[in-house]
């Protein structure tokens, strides 16, 4: 069986966490740098990832979570983020790290940033707040296969209230809205959970060549 399957049948939403269990500053830095190579539209990255350690800040997200005890007991909580809003400021950062990193011409890339921009600009606030959105579940798909190659457990969670965490964590003020969860860290050995076989569809109820 190749790797990447055998990654993909050993993880699973994991139910309780062994809170003594914490992850290193070398598996949070490979975290890190997935989270950063992660592809997103234009290669824009409207998104942030805040990595929660403050137990007080924790106990009071683990509140606005319905009192999911992943929330608290995994070693780390992500909270990915996206941006409500694609200001012009931002595309023009963007496409001076495009000159700087490529040594780009400045004239196509002008031109690549007026694109974006035009594009940007005949999309509502509300529209590019759900294209930003889609960015972060791009993110976190890549998230929990690095995980799952690290061997180290990973929940996704959208059980939360959305406006408390918003609130709890001051991002309204930063162009930020918290888009979904992820708590990583070692599935504890009372969690029932993982010792379920995997229910998936067959192949071939799942695809279609045409």
């Amino acid at each position: 069986m190749h790797k990447i399957i055998e990654d993909l049948n050993w993880r699973y939403a994991v139910k309780k966490y062994d809170a003594s269990k914490k992850l290193n500053v070398e598996q949070l830095s490979i975290i890190k740098e997935s989270l950063r190579l992660v592809p997103t539209s234009y290669g824009l990255q409207p998104l942030k990832y805040l990595i929660i350690e403050d137990p007080a800040i924790r106990g009071k997200l683990k509140v606005a979570s319905y009192g999911q005890s992943q929330v608290t007991e995994a070693s780390h909580l992500i909270v990915l983020c996206s941006f409500l809003d694609i200001q012009d400021e931002y595309v023009d950062s963007y496409m001076e790290k495009i000159i700087q990193i490529r040594d780009a011409d400045s004239d196509s890339t002008a031109k690549f940033g007026a694109y974006i921009k035009q594009t940007v600009s005949k999309l509502s606030l509300k529209e590019k707040e759900e294209w930003n959105s889609k960015q972060a579940y791009i993110a976190l798909g890549q998230l929990m296969h690095t995980c799952a190659s690290l061997r180290i457990d990973a929940t996704p969670m959208e059980g939360f209230d959305p406006l408390a965490y918003n609130d709890i964590l001051g991002l309204e003020s930063k162009n930020l809205k918290a888009t979904i969860l992820c708590a990583i860290g070692y599935r504890s050995e009372e969690d029932v959970a993982q010792y379920r076989k995997k229910v998936r569809r067959a192949q071939q109820e799942l695809f279609e060549t045409i």
